[in-house]
């Protein structure tokens, strides 16, 4: 097995630990309600960094839309409808930026090994399509997932419920950047599902995004910016009106990523489609979103399993709850983590001092 090369982390600069976050009240569903879809996570024990793979062993219809500025995919331009392969095989969601990419290869390994990809003849080529997400500021950014850490995550997969939180592709993630990493909490990643007329759509988001998650329904700020002190939310939105200063930003250095699948039968057009309406999720429970140093990516999967279907109001309609849902799961289901003299919180540690709180945020 080839692992990154990496000097070891010392306990005084580089040790993780961990404030444990109670589980949800809400009974969220997950993506692998539905059906033909498995989940599998590798998490690297080294630092917060891993990714995450979706299996559709018997092929799915595809479909992406990017609405970030600054993107890390691979495989994308074949999900187009115009273009020729019509079903994928699997999506890699992971850390580590650009680098996180290879975890695709050890992905295609492992299905290769399984006999299942696209038939060329000569052999099978397996169609995985992947988008990272960048956690290389917290901890030793020399270390990131490999393909080594795709194959690992494609063998753990199952149709069980994932985990959430601070697993995969949302091990390192970090939201509420805009006024400085030090002052930003703890991301991750969540899942939910939405169920009607004998038809799920599912979403896994892994939320590594520069603006604040907001509750959908409330519109209150779950996760995001901290005050100077640290010690409650800004809400960056209504900071940045007032005129507050932002940190400077380097474009790419966020991101949300994640996959929406449903059982319904659709075209590769409406997988399109689907992955687009689903973005309304995202802009529902996260402020700002889809920024200059977001690359913000959300992927569309059909596995047609429930052999019925549904009109694209409605399946568009599922999935941008299904996606908010899972938003808002990511940082609940976060945990706190301190890398050195960095301490990102999670939400539930500021949910009480939120609620003691009187007088001026700042």
């Amino acid at each position: 097995m080839t692992r990154p090369t990496a000097k070891a982390p010392t306990a005084a600069t580089h040790a993780i630990t961990s404030t444990p976050t109670p589980p949800s009240r809400r009974a969220p569903g997950s993506l692998t309600q539905v059906g033909g879809i498995e989940v599998g996570h590798f998490t690297d024990a080294r630092r917060p960094t891993g990714c995450t793979v979706i299996i559709a062993r018997h092929g799915a219809v595809g479909g992406v839309d990017v609405r970030g500025a600054a993107p890390g995919t691979r495989e994308t331009d074949l999900l187009q409808p115009g273009n020729l392969v019509e079903q994928v095989h699997a999506i890699v969601l992971a850390g580590g930026s650009a680098w996180g990419l290879d975890a695709a290869g050890g992905a295609m390994r492992w299905l290769e090994e399984q006999g299942i990809g696209f038939d060329v003849g000569v052999g099978l080529v397996p169609i995985v399509p992947a988008a990272v997400l960048f956690d290389l500021p917290v901890g030793d950014a020399r270390i990131r997932p490999d393909a080594e850490a795709g194959y690992r995550a494609c063998a753990a997969a199952s149709r069980q419920r994932p985990a959430e939180g601070n697993v995969g592709a949302g091990a390192g993630a970090v939201v509420g950047k805009l006024f400085g990493l030090h002052r930003a909490m703890k991301g991750g990643i969540g899942t939910a599902s939405v169920t009607l007329q004998g038809v799920t759509v599912g979403a896994l988001i892994a939320c590594n995004a520069l603006g604040d998650v907001v509750d959908p329904d409330s519109g209150r700020v779950l996760a995001g910016a901290r005050t100077a002190n640290g010690r409650a939310l800004l809400d960056s939105r209504r900071a940045i009106l007032r005129g507050e200063p932002l940190s400077p930003l380097l474009a790419g250095t966020n991101t949300t990523i994640g996959v929406i699948a449903t059982d319904a039968v659709i075209s590769k057009t409406q997988a399109q489609k689907l992955a687009q309406l689903a973005h309304d999720g995202l802009a529902r429970s996260i402020n700002p979103v889809h920024t200059l140093s977001d690359g913000d990516t959300l992927f569309a999967l059909g596995t047609g399993q429930s052999g019925k279907t549904l009109g694209m109001m409605l399946l568009g309609t599922m999935a941008a709850e299904a996606t908010a849902r899972a938003v808002v799961r990511a940082v609940q289901a976060a945990r706190g983590i301190s890398v050195g003299a960095l301490h990102l919180p999670a939400a539930a540690e500021l949910a009480a001092p939120r609620a003691r709180a009187a007088g001026p945020s700042r």
